[in-house]
């Protein structure tokens, strides 16, 4: 397999670009500096399409490595030949090769085995020839009775030789694959109820869908009904269709064997390929889910850590709970924490009035702006007692109820404990709900992504596959939006393109001794940052206010020669871009004038080089997340009985799965809008109208208290005048 031409037409670029692809990740380049600053050498490929095709590269490979496996194998066995060669060389799939490696593998003892042991491997060759149009089959058997090889009769004879040729079809890879091609178009999942009265899987008690039409999250949800023993699941196909399948290929009319031939196939069906092959497609089909489910926890983590930060506001986190009390703490614009208390408002203390005058003190000395509130136990109780204290305060505060998922895993943590020595686990979580209202993504990256409580039946995936993708959309994001050098955490310096965890406590050691980075080649003073980790990683790190003002934007240490020889066309330095708005139109006039291949070449760039440094000149500093609309803030609150059906409301997007997408609506619970309630036209994947953080108009479908469930439709309803 010529792999660059593969991977050059699976994903439609040029070999070329391919080629160097392969070379830059071989060289120990990371996904996020490739596509940022490799663009000339990958044809402008964004970090989604790198990293799945370092999946696939990688995938690849395997399947290369395997077949010169196999292809050893199957030579010391002195059984290759041209024909097996070829078959192998043209698999495209690990499963392909070993549906041809399967008659040549090592077998265990099988019926068919103790058959060839017993001298039956003659007699099953003219069986299966179907050769004999006359005669009959007792004196074909008798001379391989023996007593000396424990064949005691005719009868075990044909029996036996029945067993090789039923393994013989079971190892058929031709066979295997067009079998498994028509449980794919022509089966159907079963579930039946095994155990139990009304659980969550009542939907499954008696269920049925073709396997070509069951979406991911019902084999995920039947997965699980069966592996906590509530259901009893299996494949159906039409047995005389599967039958036909395998005596097209084996069986020859006329001949005096044609029917043991036959029941050897039935037999070779019932006992070893259907339950083989069954088992083979269920694992392709939780594959494939578990594949859909971590593409959809991906995208919804990306859009969490991408959420616009809350700027320049003194924010009060509120961890609710009912008898310890709720921890509060007040934190600064720029994250540092100015305070803590303990109040008491909900059950069983129910201090209200005492409560409500220490957040008044509290809100008053540290002039809050924004109250985050987690979602946990006594959130409820404790948004009604925000939404009171609000509407009686003399300055404008609002709030915003943010998911504590994790909060927990965090503040028990070494990280947490390191940080806030002297808080106890309680207030450390108190911390995380306000900071990570300030700044989601500087905050949520100390959090395992399985904890954030985003995903999808996240807790039955593989954990290596997933923690796998979910590294990469945080890697991904982090790189994107950049940090602070002089004020990132380690957590978040881990996770910027080519620093280990170690490099990125010496940065931080660095800064704290040294009192910052004043310029990014400063970076090369730390101990065990050489020339290769600064190049993957400087372009990523911003020193705002430092001695260049090239270092407080993306453009890449190497690029800034040519960002000088950029401006000097027009007259320009680095100086001249404080006056933004005057220095980048003469720019943009002159790229105009000169045209854009022109000016690449004489700054000695590629034009994808010349537009991104542009880009980055009209704003040093920029943050991506800022272009976002902001987070919906609140001031008072709704319950569940205010709900009536038609009512419209704004909502936040805080979870899209694949059957639609939960939206907070300011009632304490969220609703669903159902995949079907999207948009009036039809909607493949609830992730291709809507986003977590977004916020959109919903209006009320239908609303049950007591199952604590709400429908909600993005769809306007429809008004006598319209309809």
């Amino acid at each position: 397999m010529n792999i660059v031409d593969k991977l050059s037409t699976e994903f439609k670029i040029k070999a070329e670009h391919v080629n160097n692809i392969i070379s830059l990740i071989d060289e120990g380049a990371t996904i996020p500096f490739i596509a940022r600053y490799r663009k000339e050498m990958t044809g402008s490929c964004d970090d989604q399409v790198l990293r799945e095709f370092s999946e696939r590269l990688q995938y690849l490979k395997n399947l290369e490595k395997r077949k010169e496996e196999i292809v050893q194998s199957i030579s010391s066995q002195d059984k290759m030949t041209d024909e097996i060669l070829l078959a192998i060389e043209n698999a495209t799939t690990l499963s392909e090769v070993e549906d041809i490696y399967r008659p040549f593998r090592p077998k265990r003892h099988t019926r068919a085995t103790i058959a060839q042991g017993k001298g039956l491997r003659p007699l099953a060759d003219i069986l299966i020839s179907q050769e004999l149009r006359s005669g009959n089959i007792k004196e074909l058997a008798m001379p391989f009775v023996s007593d000396e090889r424990g064949v005691a009769s005719w009868e075990e004879a044909v029996a036996g030789a029945q067993d090789i040729i039923a393994e013989d079809i079971s190892d058929d890879a031709e066979c295997r694959k067009l079998l498994r091609a028509l449980i794919y178009h022509k089966g159907t999942v079963l579930s039946r109820r095994n155990a139990g009265e009304d659980t969550v899987y009542n939907l499954y008690y008696d269920y049925s869908e073709p396997i070509s039409k069951i979406p991911s999250h019902r084999i995920l949800a039947i997965n699980r009904g069966e592996k906590e023993d509530v259901l009893r699941v299996k494949l159906e196909i039409d047995t005389d269709e599967a039958l036909e399948v395998i005596y097209r290929k084996f069986i020859r009319d006329g001949s005096i064997t044609t029917q043991l031939v036959k029941e050897a196939a039935e037999d070779s069906w019932k006992r070893l390929i259907y339950p083989s092959v069954e088992r083979e497609v269920r694992n392709e089909l939780t594959e494939k889910a578990t594949a859909q489910a971590i593409s959809m926890f991906a995208i919804n983590l990306k859009n969490l850590l991408l959420q616009p930060p809350v700027r320049d506001k003194v924010i009060l986190g509120l961890d609710p709970a009912y008898r310890t009390g709720c921890k509060i703490a007040i934190i600064d614009k720029t994250g540092k924490v100015l305070d803590t208390a303990v109040i008491y408002p909900t059950p069983p203390q129910n201090k209200t009035e005492e409560s409500k005058r220490e957040l008044k003190r509290l809100i008053n000395k540290h002039n809050v702006d924004v109250i985050s509130i987690g979602n946990g136990t006594a959130s409820k109780e404790a948004e009604i007692f925000i939404a009171e204290l609000i509407s009686e305060l003399d300055r404008p505060v609002s709030y915003m109820v943010v998911s504590e998922a994790g909060a927990s895993v965090y503040s028990a943590s070494k990280l947490a404990a390191s940080e806030f020595p002297d808080f106890d686990v309680s207030l450390r979580s108190a911390v995380s709900i306000a900071r990570r209202l300030q700044d989601p993504l500087a905050e949520l990256v100390k959090i395992d992504p399985k904890s954030i409580g985003i995903g999808q039946y996240q807790h039955d995936m593989p954990p290596a596959q997933l923690d796998a993708a979910l590294g990469g959309v945080v890697e991904s994001c982090v790189n994107s939006v950049g940090v602070d050098l002089n004020t990132a955490s380690v957590s978040l310096l881990t996770h910027i393109s080519g620093l280990s965890r170690s490099v990125a406590q010496n940065i931080v050691a660095f800064r704290e001794e040294n009192g910052g980075f004043k310029t990014r080649k400063e970076l090369l003073k730390v101990p065990k940052l050489g020339p290769k980790t600064f190049e993957q990683c400087a372009g990523f790190l911003r020193i705002p206010g430092g001695e260049n003002i090239l270092d407080n934007t993306s453009v890449h240490p190497e690029s800034y020669d040519a960002t000088e020889k950029l401006l000097k066309l027009t007259g320009l330095s680095l100086a001249d871009l404080s006056d933004d708005d005057g220095c980048i139109k003469t720019l943009q006039d002159k790229i105009t004038s000169m045209g854009e291949s022109s000016v690449a070449e004489l700054c000695g760039i590629g034009i994808p080089t010349l537009r991104d440094i542009l880009q980055e000149l009209q704003k040093p500093g920029r943050d991506i997340r800022d272009e976002l609309p902001p987070p919906m803030l609140r001031t008072d609150i709704m319950k569940m009985t205010d709900l009536m059906p038609g009512m419209e409301l704004k909502g936040t997007v805080r979870n899209v799965v694949d059957f639609g997408a939960f939206v907070d609506i300011g009632v304490h619970q969220d609703g669903l809008v159902h995949i079907s309630e999207l948009s009036e036209r039809y909607v493949r994947h609830p992730s291709d109208i809507v986003k977590v953080g977004d916020v959109v108009t919903v209006y009320v479908l239908k609303v049950e208290a007591e199952k604590k469930r709400i429908s909600l439709s993005m769809k306007k309803p429809r008004t006598p005048e319209s309809s």
